[in-house]
């Protein structure tokens, strides 16, 4: 798992904003901070939360120079139907064949549920040279991040 100061693993991935476009992390570095913010499954009322708090503030974080991305294992056409379900505007990230959560070593499992390997909930902001400036990751699937510990995360990178 990349903790402060480590270069993020680089990945591309399908993008759901209303339609499904692309996400490369070293594309989107180059306007910018992104924070990362991986949950563990869309239409679950914990992450419904976040994903709202986060659009919620989604003005301060763009005012602050970066972009928020949701990242989830949900599929493409999934994560949009959830957009359109909550009405918010931030982009979310589909991992559907996991390699990215293995990538930042942040899988978790339900086995109670028979569900293997859904994304711990987990916040990365990465700065413009890719690296790590703030990481934040819950074994508790239940617990959101901090929202202002996020933003003061960014705003310290000018």
């Amino acid at each position: 798992m990349p903790t402060d100061g480590d270069t993020v693993p680089d990945f591309t991935a399908p993008l759901a904003t209303g339609d499904v476009e692309t996400f490369s992390l070293t594309e989107a570095l180059e306007d910018g901070p992104v924070v990362l913010a991986f949950f563990p499954g869309a239409f679950t009322s914990v992450c419904s939360h976040e994903i709202n708090a986060f659009d919620d503030r989604l003005g301060e974080f763009e005012a602050a120079g970066a972009q928020v991305v949701g990242v989830s294992r949900d599929s493409p056409f999934s994560l949009n139907a959830f957009r359109d379900d909550l009405g918010v505007d931030v982009d979310l990230a589909s991992d559907l064949n996991r390699e990215i959560v293995d990538e930042y070593g942040i899988p978790m499992d339900f086995e109670e549920l028979g569900v293997e390997g859904v994304a711990k909930r987990s916040v990365f902001v990465v700065d413009s040279d890719g690296e790590v400036a703030y990481e934040w990751v819950s074994d508790d699937p239940g617990v959101e991040p901090d929202y202002d510990e996020v933003l003061a995360a960014v705003e310290a990178l000018d």
